[in-house]
């Protein structure tokens, strides 16, 4: 019974009391950090984007652990691959840049 009335009022808001304020004795107990934090300021230019670069950081971080790297021959296999296929496309595109410049040449003489 006694528990059901003690619902019933926390639940309705109309009917709830006003907490008393905390008595002298009560403010002296308060730990000195909770005193103090409410004097600082609540925000400061700039802090929200930088909690925000923070907390990016802190999730790309953790976004990384879980990275499978390769390893060191499958990054050295890769990485050959990739020059082979840049020198191979670089050596066409110079053949056809050379071919169009004398094509060029022939058509504007």
């Amino acid at each position: 019974m006694v528990e059901s009335s003690l619902a019933a009022d926390s639940s309705s808001a109309k009917n709830a009391m006003p907490l008393p304020a905390p008595s002298a004795a009560e403010k002296k107990r308060r730990p000195v950090a909770i005193h103090q934090a409410s004097k600082a300021p609540r925000s400061y230019p700039g802090r929200d984007s930088f909690e925000k670069v923070v907390q990016f950081l802190r999730e790309v971080k953790v976004e990384l652990r879980k990275v499978t790297w390769p390893s060191r021959k499958q990054a050295v296999g890769s990485t050959v691959v990739v020059i082979v296929l840049v020198m191979i496309i670089s050596l066409f595109l110079g053949v056809v840049d050379i071919a169009l410049s004398k094509l060029a040449q022939v058509l504007l003489q």
